[in-house]
């Protein structure tokens, strides 16, 4: 069982996070948290208390569809149980110092989710 830190982000690809940022604000509502153009990754809010969204940007932003990544307190302890239970993961932890790690695992249905822990 992996221990929740409240949130969902929705990773949505996009062409242009920037772009899309602007459609989201105006078409939605959503508000911008920030512009990681460094890491190619923008965030936003969304009304519904501990959802959010993240824009990845990808030339084809058809390329993997939207994915669920739940907020975790402790990454390495959710991946080693999910492991133990048999969940298959999808390459090494990531991490991206000062900022983020994360984990993508399989659904039995493969459709990808990811665990994130926030390091800021």
């Amino acid at each position: 069982m992996i221990e929740p830190d409240k949130t969902l982000t929705l990773a949505i690809p996009v062409r242009n996070r920037h772009q899309s940022a602007v459609w989201y604000e105006e078409k939605l509502g959503f508000m911008l948290v920030f512009h990681g153009d460094e890491v190619g990754w923008s965030e936003m809010t969304t009304p519904v208390h501990g959802l959010h969204i993240g824009l990845s940007e990808h030339a084809d932003s058809s390329a993997e569809g939207i994915v669920p990544v739940i907020g975790v307190v402790d990454l390495e302890v959710a991946r080693s149980g999910l492991e133990a239970s048999g969940v298959q993961f999808d390459g090494e932890t990531e991490t991206i110092e000062g900022m983020v790690s994360t984990a993508r695992f399989f659904d039995p249905d493969r459709n990808i989710l990811m665990l994130a822990q926030d390091l800021s």
